[in-house]
């Protein structure tokens, strides 16, 4: 690495890249060589000789985004991810787009054909710079080496500033061979005129909501993933306790409050408690805090919160309005936000929390009348009492999960702290636990890190498990098999009339022990109800990385579920689980 102003005057620009990832504090990078990108490959053989940083090489180019992606979910850092062009840069889509709408900060780099061959169909060339450019937040191809420093200057900037997100760099290969006067750029020259500032927010819109928090009666906290960018979770928690004001949050906003503590209601909107659900439709002020009103949240859009006056605040103002018109809209961060606030109402009045006493009663009661069951059934074991052990085994685990029913019923049992819970929401990305276990385990070497996943989720990148058999990287993979895609399954039977057009698992699925023993990688299998807690605990004991295979009741439905075009209030399920086992107990 260059020292402060020191200029290389015959420096390639495989150089310059490297030289400028290190200079922004890269130490990992995620990725899969090819032909386009060697010349950066092999310029990062010495970089890694030095040892300046490391390459984690994954199977698939997919996994090197959701790696990277999980890496900087996990540590507030911007992740990194390599791949060629052609193929291995489209395999990024998918990657790119998570990042994307979970507002995730990654960079991008993709190898592509030297620039006397942009468009001509050259060998394995893609226009990826045309392709990603709907699922980015911005995007660059490299044409002049003087050019790296700069643009990985801007690119780190954009992907981290405002609402964070991916940037794509199209690295030609010749520009990796051609040699220049290199001179490192220091970011805080970066100089970006369609960058708009942040505008703080005014005095006159946090007394106006101050003032609506004040006056309600029955106000309600709900918070998204924007709160955990923001690190906002202290400033929220002392709202929570001194205004005794409930909290539900979004899937991406698990974390940012003690689920264990009696103002939190978990998780709201589709599959969210009940207790919150009925929350939301009856609170007469509602506080969005990083979060963006989406239709698996609200459900019938017209209905939600329908009594309430809103307050919006969020740090990207296109999404103020979007779907929810609010009585008050505040754009800017939601750390500086809640302390404006928290100063704010203490000026109005400190005693504001006495007055959501009653409030906080009937959320209670709710919670007595329709809490998150756990079903107990001698044929076989429950995927709830599953992750409801492993909940009871961990308490400090970073967690990822794949999409599906398994990822609900985490989503409702598992409690977990701020930037522990990584999973896809927005986009719902089938394959993503694996690998974002990888990036999380690599970004915390020393924490333990649990998968959570579906046999149809698992299969997608399943080819990952050599990578944490060559890095010998300590995950625990909780496989929630029911030899379905769980969530087609359910859904086919309440609304297609129980036609499972191409839901069933159970044809050609891999004997997973005998997976794990291909990769050298310790195997468990459960089949029994008696014998989860001490698969568990032998799972958790295990020093490095853990296959287990929970063999759950094929037909287990995730409850409460609130259908398509319903009212978060007319959820299905609330009282069905509570049925099925007063039934049995008679």
């Amino acid at each position: 690495m260059l020292s402060q102003n020191q200029e290389v005057k015959d420096a390639t620009g495989a150089f310059a890249l490297m030289d400028s990832l290190v200079r922004h504090n890269v130490k990992h990078i995620f990725g899969y060589p090819g032909g386009a990108i060697l010349p950066i490959y092999d310029e990062l053989y010495s970089w890694e000789t030095k040892g300046l940083l490391q390459h984690i090489l994954v199977r698939h180019e997919q996994a090197a985004a959701h790696a990277a992606d999980a890496y900087s979910r996990t540590t507030g850092k911007i992740g990194v991810c390599f791949a060629t062009s052609g193929p291995g840069a489209t395999n990024l889509v998918s990657g790119i787009a998570t990042a994307q709408i979970d507002s995730v900060p990654m960079i991008a780099i993709t190898g592509q054909v030297g620039r006397a061959f942009i468009g001509t169909d050259a060998f394995q060339e893609v226009d990826i710079f045309g392709i990603t450019l709907p699922i980015v937040k911005h995007s660059y191809v490299i044409r002049d080496p003087r050019d790296i420093s700069r643009i990985v200057a801007e690119a780190f900037y954009i992907a981290g500033s405002g609402r964070p997100g991916p940037v794509l760099i199209d690295f030609p290969k010749d520009v990796g061979l051609e040699k220049f006067q290199y001179k490192f750029v220091e970011p805080s020259r970066v100089d970006l005129p369609g960058c708009r500032p942040l505008l703080n927010s005014s005095f006159r819109q946090i007394t106006s909501a101050a003032k609506l928090i004040q006056k309600a009666s029955q106000p309600l906290l709900y918070v998204g993933g924007g709160a955990v960018i923001s690190n906002a979770h202290d400033v929220i928690s002392k709202l929570v306790s001194t205004y005794q004001i409930p909290i539900t949050t979004t899937l991406m906003g698990k974390g940012i409050f003690d689920e264990n503590q009696e103002l939190s209601l978990g998780m709201l909107g589709m599959h969210g408690t009940a207790y919150a659900n009925f929350a939301v439709s009856e609170c007469d002020v509602l506080i969005a805090l990083g979060a963006r009103f989406d239709d698996r949240v609200t459900g019938k859009l017209d209905e939600f919160a329908c009594n309430a006056q809103v307050i919006h605040v969020d740090i990207d103002p296109a999404e103020i309005g979007k779907n929810r018109i609010p009585q008050v809209a505040i754009v800017g961060d939601i750390r500086n936000f809640c302390e404006a606030l928290l100063v704010e109402l203490d000026k109005l009045s400190p005693e504001v929390g006495e007055r959501s006493g009653s409030w906080v009663e009937r959320i209670e009661a709710w919670k007595e009348e329709y809490p998150l069951i756990i079903p107990s059934n001698a044929q076989g074991i429950s995927p709830q009492e599953t992750i409801n052990s492993l909940n009871n085994h961990t308490n400090q685990a970073y967690f990822t999960t794949d999409v599906g029913q398994h990822q609900m019923w985490a989503a409702q049992f598992i409690k977990t702290m701020p930037r522990r819970w990584v999973s896809s929401a927005g986009l719902g990305t089938m394959g993503f636990g694996l690998p974002a276990a990888i990036g999380a385990q690599v970004a915390h070497p020393k924490q333990q890190v649990i998968c959570i996943s579906g046999d149809a989720s698992f299969q997608m990148n399943l080819q990952e498990l050599g990578t944490i058999a060559q890095y010998n990287l300590n995950i625990k993979i909780i496989i929630i098999n029911n030899h379905w895609q769980g969530m087609v399954r359910q859904w086919q039977e309440a609304f297609y009339n129980g036609r499972y057009s191409h839901s069933n698992m159970e044809k050609g699925a891999p004997n997973l022990r005998t997976l794990a023993d291909a990769y050298n990688i310790k195997s468990v299998r459960v089949t029994e109800s008696n014998k989860v807690e001490t698969a568990m605990k032998e799972i958790m004991d295990h020093e490095g990385p853990v296959l287990a295979d929970f063999q759950v009741l094929e037909e287990q439905n995730c409850y409460p579920m609130v259908a398509p075009g319903k009212s978060n209030s007319e959820m299905i399920g609330a009282k069905i689980i509570q049925k099925q086992e007063s039934k049995k107990a008679n």
